[in-house]
């Protein structure tokens, strides 16, 4: 039998259930900004994410630490939204959200799907230097 007061506590709790994910942290995709990063050379990550993807919620804060970090100021990110972006997501061949893309220039240096550990994040964000 649930009591008044647990009922409460998981009713208050709601709200944040609903709230906005984090989905749309980083900027957004474009293939012109995109194709100037790559012929300018730069160190890139793209992140395909979901609102509703837990493994997405993970690792985005791990990606803001690493990305917080000097050695990595000068990568840049693009957010490609795996409901919306079928288009985008078949350019990159990427099929499931939380897929982390790393680009040197216009060469790809590595991928990983469902990945959290910041151990292997950092590699490879490391490997986009």
């Amino acid at each position: 039998m649930i009591c008044r007061r647990h009922l409460m506590a998981t009713l208050a709790l709601l709200p944040l259930a609903a709230a906005p994910t984090l989905a749309n942290t980083f900027p957004r995709y474009s293939k012109s900004a995109f194709d100037e990063a790559q012929k300018g050379g730069k160190s890139i990550l793209v992140v395909v994410s979901a609102p509703w993807c837990p493994t997405c919620k993970t690792q985005d804060p791990i990606i803001k630490k690493l990305l917080s970090e000097t050695k990595y100021k000068d990568v840049m990110v693009f957010e490609v939204d795996f409901d919306s972006e079928k288009d985008i997501l078949r350019g990159f061949r990427a099929n499931k959200q939380s897929t982390l893309i790393g680009f040197k220039g216009s060469k790809e240096t590595g991928r990983s799907v469902g990945d959290t550990s910041p151990l292997s994040i950092e590699d490879l964000i490391e490997a986009t230097l």
